[in-house]
């Protein structure tokens, strides 16, 4: 039977996986079914090499590292004792690979952006490759913890709203103590609006009348200059005066005065 090989690479980074189809499942013969090692290349580093178990736990812990690097949430993934463990070192990222054999030191890689970023396409690639017949356990996507949301937020951003409200607060307590508070009986509506010039509802009448009647000129009388006289029905003449009677005057109607 021949071993297979297959290789994925990137600009800095190249992941070659090697083994054999598992004929008893139905395997092709360009498929790998059995793993027998994988080797792991980076630009300037050693070269790393590994068994399954060191590639599954490279899976587990790269891809959701990336993922919260990108989130802007960055956080070490990997136990003490997995066999593989990342985590951020100020600038660049800290890759540590534990040997399975006793008193063997961990091997620790320094990567970049960059170099991260090759090895996560990679290690896609992996995946996604149909050949590979493998049945990896990769991670499942996970969604980013409560803590990990407060901590994408600046801490000025985060006390700066309870800090304005707890002022406007204040604020509003210290003007309403200012504002003086009235006290009872000393509002009066009627104040300084002198004498009520309403009439008696029972005087309304009368009070019409009287208008009424001393607006209507007098028969006889001429209307004051100024002054227009209400509309009405035409007066009639005034009679003429009478002609003084005897009495009067000594004379009798018809007949002239004797001379004395």
């Amino acid at each position: 039977m021949i071993k297979l090989s297959h290789r994925y690479e990137q600009i800095s980074c190249r992941l070659t996986v090697e083994g054999f189809p598992d004929v008893s499942s139905g395997q092709g013969s360009q498929a790998i079914g059995i793993l027998t090692g994988w080797s792991l290349a980076l630009a300037g580093h050693t070269e790393l090499e590994g068994k399954r178990d060191h590639l599954e736990a490279l899976l587990q812990v790269v891809a959701p590292y990336a993922r919260h690097l990108i989130s802007g949430a960055p956080r070490a993934f990997g136990d003490p004792v997995s066999p593989v463990a990342v985590h951020p070192d100020g600038s660049r990222h800290r890759l540590e690979l534990r040997s399975s054999q006793p008193n063997t030191p961990p091997m620790a890689l320094h990567l970049d952006d960059a170099e991260l970023a090759d090895l996560v396409r990679c290690l896609d690639q992996l995946l996604l490759d149909p050949r590979l017949q493998l049945n990896l356990q990769a991670p499942t996507p996970q969604p980013l913890r409560r803590s990990e949301l407060r901590k994408r937020v600046p801490l000025g951003r985060r006390i700066a709203a309870p800090l304005c409200g707890m002022a406007a607060l204040g604020l509003a307590g210290a003007v309403s103590w200012m504002v003086p508070i009235p006290k009872p009986g000393s509002f009066n509506p009627t104040e300084g609006k002198g004498t009520s010039s309403v009439a008696a509802p029972g005087n309304s009448s009368s009070s019409g009348k009287s208008a009424v009647q001393e607006k209507t000129p007098t028969p006889g009388k001429t209307a004051t200059p100024g002054k227009t006289a209400a509309p009405g029905p035409a007066e009639a003449p005034a009679p003429a005066p009478q002609a003084q009677t005897s009495q009067e005057t000594g004379t009798r109607p018809g007949s002239s005065p004797t001379p004395r």
